[in-house]
């Protein structure tokens, strides 16, 4: 029988559509692995290929634009956003626009070409993460930002362009409806229960222990009660706190094994899916603690979204949350 699920968060429903459910091997086979060659401008090599860096982890002192760096972060060569102008607020009749100002940057997070993002050392992805809240901390300084979203293409299916490892970041000058949606739903949840419904997804998902996928003493991996795709993924700090630039040395080390081990096990369980992982957190300017609970999204690209999904809103996800959890929790890495 069909289960409808709400998601206690943004207050959207979604279809388990168990009359058509998938086991987790269904997918093995289900999208085409890209072709890797040619020419690449995020190379070792290629520094002078790319627009210049904004800023690079290079412990060997090298100077900008050259070999020697470990994680580099550029400008993106076809922003969605510019960083230069104002943004002109204005009206068209009963229409309203503003000039696209922003930023868009890329994270190229590793020398070799042929690394995934799974495969690289914790050391490694810790410095990933490292270069994400500095980023962060100096794009929040313009006060022309209302958000900033860090977000991971990997693989075409998911939109991924380049194949060499690398995220994105983009600031934007409005709140963007997803998270408005999630932020307004959290705030409406705090103001009737006093709680954060973060936190309590947390309570909930490590008594039940149905769902959880992986944890260690600041992380918590689990599959939502309520998810969109099948085998979508959270990661969330277990200590409630509201904008990711909050994230300590120690922390990121944590959040860096749980993000590896949990794209591994994604990585063995549907033989490298193509996926999405983006990291929600406060808005820039309405950073209230008390409801915000930043957290990591993973998406794998394993099914389309089609016409009654576009229509209605709903999600129609073809493997419960529990199966997939447990599926990947039984995956060694």
């Amino acid at each position: 029988m069909p289960q409808l699920r709400k998601d206690p968060v943004s207050n959207r429903w979604v279809i388990i559509s168990t009359n058509r459910s998938k086991k987790p091997t269904d997918f093995m086979d289900g999208y085409d692995h890209e072709k890797k060659g040619g020419f690449c401008p995020f190379c070792y090599g290629n520094e002078s290929k790319t627009a210049g860096e904004i800023t690079a982890i290079r412990p060997s002192c090298s100077a900008p634009n050259t070999p020697g760096w470990e994680v580099r972060v550029i400008p993106n060569n076809f922003p969605v956003l510019m960083v230069e102008g104002e943004l002109n607020r204005r009206g068209d009749g009963m229409y309203d626009m503003m000039d696209g100002i922003g930023a868009h940057e890329v994270i190229i997070e590793t020398p070799e070409h042929d690394k995934n993002l799974a495969d690289l050392p914790y050391e490694q992805v810790q410095k990933i993460i490292w270069i994400y809240k500095q980023r962060s901390q100096d794009l929040k300084n313009d006060s022309r930002f209302e958000y900033l979203l860090i977000f991971r293409n990997h693989g075409a299916a998911a939109g991924a362009t380049i194949s060499h490892p690398h995220s994105q970041l983009i600031a934007t000058p409005i709140i963007p409806k997803r998270v408005f949606e999630e932020y307004s739903g959290a705030k409406q949840y705090f103001e009737y229960k006093e709680r954060c419904v973060f936190c309590d997804v947390i309570r909930q998902e490590m008594k039940d222990a149905k769902r959880v996928i992986l944890e260690n003493k600041h992380f918590i991996a689990f599959a939502p009660f309520a998810p969109r795709f099948p085998f979508e993924t959270w990661i969330i700090p277990k200590v409630h706190s509201a904008d990711f630039m909050a994230i300590n040395e120690e922390q990121s080390f944590e959040l860096a094994k749980i993000l590896k081990d949990t794209l591994l096990k994604i990585k063995g369980a549907l033989n490298d899916p193509p996926y999405n992982y983006i990291i929600h957190t406060a808005p820039l300017r309405k950073t209230d603690g008390l409801f915000s609970h930043w957290h990591i999204e993973i998406i794998p690209k394993l099914t389309k979204v089609a016409g009654f999904e576009w229509g209605s809103g709903f999600y129609i996800n073809p493997t419960t949350p529990e199966e997939a959890a447990k599926f990947l929790k039984e995956v060694e890495i």
